[in-house]
């Protein structure tokens, strides 16, 4: 199989070449940003909204974006035309480059870009449902998208130990926000609910509110682990998982143990945005 190509500094190299100097920020303190997201029929969806929350990230810990918005968008564009995949995962990363000090930051951030051959759940998961976990963590800035997933990193491990493919944040006052990739829903009376604040504004997630708002009541509010377990049905959303049910949360059924009707039906929803939006992209 032929290496993909990446987009590292200036530069488009083979994916085995990309390399970064060991004393960027990034690897030495792990500061750095990123964003994510894919491709349907080697159309880039929702790039736009992407690259904003990138630039949004970059805000929030003072990391300097020289680049303009169209100047990202076309690297991204020409990272995936180099790589010609139908449906591939595009990372877009940027590092908080050399540092004097290997500490404060300096204004020579590195941009890369990488692209693959998207990696989906098997079709089991979003038929019969999944299993998540919670995790009780202190968390730092989680409107960013940084590249310090140490936390996330062994929330999930612990996840995949029992069986689970995420883990739900849970705060000191028993109130779950988000997965650790994910963003997550409950139906309950009909309603759609989901975390306000405290989370990554997914941009699926804004797809699904935008969708289901269409036909279910949408209701944004701080969620308790109890409202979790007692709901109707519980999903997540990513950019690979799009929408996928949940049936267990910590080993116990919610939800009667299978997707519920409403999620099923913004599942379908949700397949026919992204065919609109795909065929608006090439008329």
């Amino acid at each position: 199989m032929t290496s993909p190509v990446y987009y590292v500094d200036g530069r488009f190299v083979p994916a085995d070449q990309a390399t970064l100097p060991l004393g960027d920020l990034a690897i030495m303190r792990g500061y750095g940003i990123f964003d994510f997201l894919r491709t349907y029929r080697r159309v880039p969806f929702k790039l736009r909204e992407h690259v904003l929350r990138l630039y949004s990230s970059a805000e929030q810990i003072g990391l300097a974006m020289p680049w303009s918005v169209g100047e990202v968008e076309a690297i991204v564009h020409e990272t995936n035309d180099r790589n010609g995949y139908d449906d591939a995962a595009i990372r877009i990363v940027v590092t908080g480059g050399p540092s004097p000090d290997l500490m404060m930051p300096g204004q020579q951030p590195r941009l890369a870009v990488m692209a693959e051959p998207i990696s989906t759940p098997p079709e089991r998961q979003y038929a019969q449902g999944v299993g998540v976990t919670t995790t009780r963590m202190a968390r730092i800035l989680p409107t960013v998208k940084s590249l310090n997933y140490l936390g996330a990193i062994l929330a999930v491990v612990e996840a995949r130990k029992i069986g689970a493919v995420e883990a739900i944040y849970r705060t000191p006052d028993d109130h779950v926000t988000e997965g650790t990739r994910s963003n997550l829903f409950i139906f309950r009376g009909g309603k759609l609910l989901t975390p306000e604040s405290g989370i990554l504004p997914g941009i699926t997630r804004q797809v699904v509110l935008e969708v289901a708002a269409r036909e279910y009541p949408v209701v944004l509010t701080d969620l308790t682990y109890a409202d979790l377990l007692g709901a109707d049905e519980v999903f997540i959303t990513s950019t690979t998982k799009e929408i996928v049910p949940v049936v267990k949360v910590d080993g116990q059924v919610v939800g009667g143990g299978r997707p519920g009707e409403c999620t099923q039906d913004l599942m379908e929803r949700f397949k026919a945005y992204v065919d609109r939006c795909l065929t608006e992209a090439v008329a």
